[in-house]
C-alpha cells in the first residue's frame, strides 16, 4: 500500500559533512568542484515556494577541467531534468554560465554532458566524452532562454531550451557513455575564479520516464498533482504519491481538489493537506471524467459497477458524495461537462462504431446528439455564458480545438497547427482556455501516459497559442476542467517513476 504524503522534501542528510546541506529539496548534496575554498557557494532552497537559489565562483566549465557550484542527485537510467532559470544581478563576465549537468564523479575532470545558459546568452550542450578530454560543444540557435530541459536516453543527451511561452527548440549529442549511476544537478559557475554569481531556478523536476515496455491501463508510475499560476508559469507540487493520481478538478469554494486514482474520487483539502474518499456508492470504476456542476452542489462521474472491459455510464452524485444515480442508459459514455443553469450533462459516447458529442438532460432522459461528423469528438465543455460548446475533434485531420453553438450549429476550428490538441477547459471569467498539446509523432486519436507535452493558453475566441507548462504526463494530466475559481491558476498531474519531483 503507498503512503500517501504532502511534498515537503527536506532531506536528512549525513551529519558532519561540510559539502552537503542540510535543506536542499530534491537534491542528495552540494559541493564546489575545482573551486579554491575562499570563495565558497551554497546552496538554499525554499520548502514553502519551491525555489532554489544557488551562489559559486569558478574560473570556467571548458577544455579539460572545471570550476562550479553544483547541487546534486545520484541518479541512474533514463532521466529528464526540467528547470526555469535565471541569473541574478548585472553580473561580471559575460560567459558566467548556469543549467544542468551530469557527471560520472566530483572531481573537476570528471566525464560530463550540460546544458549550458551564459551571461551574454550564448546556449550550448557541452559535453567531455573521457576524463580530462577538452570539452566539446553544439550550440543552440536560441539565445538566453529560462526554460532548461536535459534528458538522458541511454548514450544519447537532448538538450531542449526555449523562451517561457515558446515550444523547445532541441539539439543532442550521441554516443556519450556515462557510466550507469551519475551526478545529475544544477550549477552555476562565475567564469572568474574571484567572483561569485548567483542564479535562482524554480519548476525543477527530475523525472524517472516510464520503462519502454510498460502496458498503459495496467502499468503506472507515480504522480504529483500540481498548482500553477498562469500569471507567471510558477507552479508548485502540492501532494504526490507513487500511485496513479489523475485529473484534478478545482471545487467551487478554492479550498479543495477532486481527483481520481485506482478507480476511486477524493477530495483534497489544501489547509489539511491530505486526501479523503469521496463516496460514489456501487461506482468503483471511476475513470478521469469527473465534472463539478457550474453551482458546486452536484458531481457528475463516468465509470461503472463492475463491468466489461471499457464498460462507462454517466452518473451524478452530491459534491460530498452519496449514492450514484445512472443517466446515460448506454455505454460507453464518457462524462465531459455541465450546462452553466445545470440542466444538461456533456459526454462522449461511442455509438454504431464512431465517437460522438451528446448531451442528456441532467436528471435522466433522451440523449440527443450534438456532432455527427467521421472521427473522434471529444473533451466537451460548456463556456461560462452557456453560449459555446467547446471541444476537440479530428475532423480536419489532426487533433484540434473547435467551438460550436450549444446546440451542436456552427462548428468553427480554433487551433490549426503541428500539435495534436486536447481538452479546451475555459476560464471561470470567460477569457482563456487552457488545453493539452500532444507532438505529432502521436497519433491524432490517442491521448497517451507518459509523454512529454505542453499545457497551452489562449484567448476563448482562438489566437496564438503560449506554452505555460513543460510536463511529462498526458493521459489524466487534465482531462477534467482544472481552473481556480478566482481564475487565476490552474491544478494538473505530471508524472515520475517513484515521486521524485
Amino acid at each position: 500500500m503507498n503512503t500517501l504524503k504532502t511534498f515537503t522534501c527536506v532531506l536528512l542528510l549525513a551529519a558532519g559533512n561540510p559539502a552537503i546541506s542540510q535543506n536542499i529539496g530534491v537534491f542528495d548534496g552540494s559541493t564546489d568542484v575545482g573551486v579554491p575554498s575562499s570563495h565558497k557557494g551554497t546552496t538554499n532552497y525554499d520548502a514553502s515556494s519551491q525555489v532554489y537559489e544557488l551562489s559559486g565562483a569558478g574560473n570556467n566549465i571548458w577544455f579539460g577541467s572545471d570550476e562550479f557550484h553544483y547541487a546534486w542527485k545520484k541518479m541512474k537510467g533514463d532521466f529528464i531534468l526540467q528547470a526555469r532559470g535565471s541569473l541574478l544581478g548585472k553580473g561580471t563576465e559575460l560567459h558566467r554560465k548556469f543549467g544542468w549537468m551530469v557527471r560520472n564523479g566530483l572531481d573537476s575532470s570528471s566525464a560530463t554532458v550540460a546544458a549550458t545558459v551564459h551571461g551574454d546568452g550564448l546556449t550550448s550542450l557541452q559535453y567531455r566524452k573521457t576524463a580530462h578530454a577538452d570539452m566539446e560543444e553544439i550550440q543552440s540557435v536560441v539565445k538566453a532562454p529560462d526554460i532548461i530541459q536535459l534528458e538522458r536516453k541511454g548514450t544519447r543527451y537532448i538538450m531542449s531550451v526555449a523562451h517561457f511561452g515558446e515550444p523547445f527548440t532541441v539539439v543532442q549529442v550521441a554516443d556519450v557513455n556515462l557510466e550507469n549511476e551519475v551526478y545529475a544537478g544544477l550549477f552555476i559557475c562565475s567564469h572568474n575564479k574571484d567572483v561569485v554569481e548567483k542564479v535562482k531556478y524554480n519548476n525543477v523536476r527530475i523525472i524517472v520516464p516510464a520503462k519502454e515496455n510498460f502496458v498503459p491501463y495496467r502499468d503506472y508510475i507515480g504522480s504529483h498533482i500540481e498548482v500553477m499560476d498562469i500569471s507567471n508559469g510558477h507552479r508548485q507540487i502540492v501532494y504526490s504519491d507513487k500511485a496513479s493520481l489523475q485529473a484534478p478538478n478545482w471545487t467551487k469554494d478554492g479550498k479543495s481538489l477532486i481527483y481520481n486514482s485506482k478507480g476511486l474520487l477524493y477530495r483534497f483539502d489544501f489547509e489539511k493537506k491530505s486526501p479523503v474518499v469521496i463516496n460514489t456508492g456501487v461506482v468503483k470504476d471511476n475513470n478521469n471524467d469527473h465534472v463539478l456542476s457550474f453551482d458546486g452542489k452536484m458531481l457528475g462521474l463516468s465509470g461503472s459497477e463492475s463491468g466489461p472491459l471499457n464498460s462507462s455510464f454517466v452518473y451524478t452524485v452530491p459534491s460530498t458524495g452519496g449514492i450514484p444515480k445512472q443517466i446515460t442508459p448506454l455505454s460507453p459514455s464518457y462524462l465531459h461537462g455541465w450546462s452553466p443553469d445545470e440542466k444538461y450533462l456533456l459526454y462522449t459516447g461511442r455509438r454504431n462504431n464512431d465517437f460522438d458529442i451528446y448531451r442528456i438532460p441532467a436528471g435522466g432522459g433522451k440523449e440527443e446528439q450534438l456532432t455527427n461528423t467521421p472521427g473522434l469528438d471529444d473533451g466537451s465543455e460548456y463556456s461560462p455564458d452557456g453560449k459555446y460548446i467547446y471541444f476537440n475533434s479530428t475532423r480536419s485531420g489532426t487533433m484540434q480545438l473547435w467551438r460550436m453553438h450549444a446546440d451542436g450549429s456552427q462548428p468553427e476550428q480554433l487551433t490549426a497547427d503541428e500539435y495534436n490538441n486536447w481538452f479546451p477547459h475555459v476560464s471561470p471569467d470567460g477569457k482563456w482556455i487552457v488545453f493539452l498539446s500532444f507532438s505529432k509523432d502521436v497519433p491524432p486519436d490517442a491521448h497517451p501516459f507518459y509523454k512529454q507535452v505542453y499545457l497551452r493558453l489562449m484567448p476563448v475566441n482562438g489566437g496564438k497559442p503560449k506554452v505555460i507548462a513543460y510536463v511529462y504526463g498526458g493521459q489524466a494530466t487534465i482531462n477534467t476542467p482544472s481552473w481556480s475559481p478566482d481564475s487565476r491558476k490552474i491544478a494538473f498531474v505530471s508524472n515520475s517513476d517513484g515521486i521524485t519531483p
